[in-house]
């Protein structure tokens, strides 16, 4: 019996939607107050923390390696530090807290209780299985943790694992193409599908005149026009960026087969539109924005 073949997108895609129900906790009100329980209050000091903690006390080299778009002296202001303030043990219990009080405030406790949402957990767990932990230290990281028991924590679980599995291997692809972290976040903007700068200069640490600077480069390259939109060629790097970010990530979502896949991208949009609905994502948080 032959075995259908997985259509080359459908993992990105599947990707996509879990992970923008992973991202929500990012955004979420909860996830500031129960850092705050540990005594980590400063936005910042709560984002590295929450992401890294599964790594351990680990020091702000670390943190810049795996995360890649952060500005090192950004991150040096808040790691190690953060771990005098909370062991990662409990950074990552009340990141867990704010993940379900965000997802109850999202979803609603009717869905998180559906089959639906035990089925998604399932084949999410499933993908995840075919994960490797080879070069991937914010994934191999992650899946040291225990799955959780509750259906939708252990959705978000997955998610998570599928997320830094793709994201691990993205930043070896960006390496390969020569591109530095700001120069990343430069060209992912200039499609018209990445982050608002303002949100990036807000967060990542770097200045309006590094992200000039790095915008002069990648015209340098000719990756870039002068008013700030992708070249053809810089189109085609992009492009190849992604399909060489999809061959790397490729086998968890081979070994849940195109039946699994298809039907784990209808279940998690169906949880990721409710969220959006519900007003998960601050509304400019896509786009080029006035940077």
């Amino acid at each position: 019996m032959t075995t259908a073949a997985l259509e080359p997108r459908a993992g990105r895609r599947c990707h996509n939607i879990l992970n923008s129900l992973h991202a929500t906790h990012y955004f979420s009100p909860d996830l500031g107050r129960e850092l705050g329980t540990v005594g980590i209050t400063d936005p910042r000091a709560v984002n590295f923390a929450v992401r890294a903690a599964a790594l351990g006390p680990v020091g702000a080299g670390t943190v810049t390696a795996t995360f890649y778009n952060y500005k090192y002296e950004l991150v040096a202001r808040h790691v190690p530090a953060v771990w005098e303030t909370a062991a990662p043990a409990q950074v990552l219990a009340a990141r867990a807290r704010a993940v379900d009080a965000t997802l109850r405030r999202l979803l609603g406790a009717e869905t998180l209780a559906s089959a639906e949402m035990a089925e998604a957990a399932r084949l999410a767990l499933n993908a995840a299985e075919a994960c490797s932990r080879e070069a991937r230290p914010l994934y191999a990281a992650h899946a040291d943790l225990p799955v959780p028991e509750e259906p939708h924590l252990a959705y978000w679980h997955a998610a998570t694992l599928l997320r830094e599995h793709r994201g691990d291997g993205h930043l070896a692809v960006l390496m390969s193409a020569g591109l530095d972290g700001l120069e990343a976040m430069v060209t992912h903007t200039a499609t018209g599908k990445g982050t608002n700068p303002k949100w990036i200069l807000s967060t990542r640490g770097w200045s309006q005149g590094e992200w000039d600077a790095a915008t002069d480069r990648l015209r340098e390259r000719g990756l870039l026009t002068a008013s700030g939109d992708l070249t053809e060629q810089g189109v085609a790097l992009r492009r190849e960026i992604e399909h060489e970010t999809d061959r790397l990530d490729r086998a968890p979502y081979e070994h849940l087969g195109p039946q699994g896949v298809a039907r784990l991208t209808e279940l998690g949009g169906v949880f990721a539109h409710a969220a959006l609905v519900a007003g998960a994502f601050p509304a400019d948080l896509i786009g080029k924005g006035d940077a």
